[in-house]
């Protein structure tokens, strides 16, 4: 028989003509892949790009702007 999971869907539906199930089950079955694929790619891809430097990085790197004054004290001058 079916798998569960396509029973399940194609219960609802009702569906007794075979030629329809065996092509409803078939893309039931490539719209899951398809979609597996997808959210696998997308948490390969999610790791990517975390070396980007922070905005309040003291070495001006990233993507925030450097701190003017080479962090020295706006009142007294000191380095700090």
């Amino acid at each position: 028989g079916l798998r569960p999971d396509i029973k399940q869907l194609i219960g609802f539906s009702e569906i007794r003509d075979f030629p329809t199930l065996t092509t409803k089950a078939r893309i039931y079955d490539e719209d899951g892949k398809a979609k597996s694929s997808y959210y696998k790619a997308m948490n390969d891809r999610k790791g990517k790009g975390l070396d980007r430097g922070k905005p309040y990085d003291n070495k001006g790197n990233g993507s925030g702007r450097k701190k003017q004054g080479n962090g020295q004290c706006y009142k007294c001058g000191a380095r700090g």
